[in-house]
């Protein structure tokens, strides 16, 4: 997986990580890496570009799950704890849309993980760049 970051000035900084390739076990923990590199250099606002992401596994969803949860300050459960990664998304799933984190144009097939695992409704997806910088602040 190749990443990329842009900063853009909206209403407020955005920084867009772009993803290239499958997000899976042999790279989740690097896109994780990335946010907490953002988050420590002062980044808040966070669009991670989905646009070039054809598949997407179970370790996928534990990384955008624990890139919300460094978003927004704390601490995300220990990707290497299995099971327990997975669950807190369930429990975090019920806390609603983040104001930190958002999704732009998932393929169709990552799309339907999301839809699948509840995470359409944990995540404000966009179709577009601009729409989605617009969308913080």
């Amino acid at each position: 997986m190749n990443l990329t970051v842009e900063q853009i000035q909206g209403k407020a900084p955005v920084t867009i990580l772009g993803l290239h390739g499958d997000l899976d076990a042999s790279n989740y923990q690097e896109v994780i890496a990335k946010a907490q590199t953002i988050y420590n250099a002062g980044g808040r606002y966070l669009l991670l570009d989905m646009s070039d992401v054809p598949f997407m596994g179970s370790s996928g969803l534990v990384a955008l799950h624990a890139v919300a949860v460094l978003m927004r300050g704390d601490k995300p459960a220990d990707p290497a704890s299995g099971w327990d990664a997975i669950h807190a998304i369930d429990r975090d799933r019920e806390s609603g849309m983040q104001k930190h984190v958002k999704l732009i144009a998932p393929q169709q097939q990552v799309d339907r993980v999301l839809d699948r695992t509840g995470l359409k409704q944990y995540f404000e997806i966009h179709s577009d760049r601009e729409t989605a910088i617009a969308s913080f602040g």
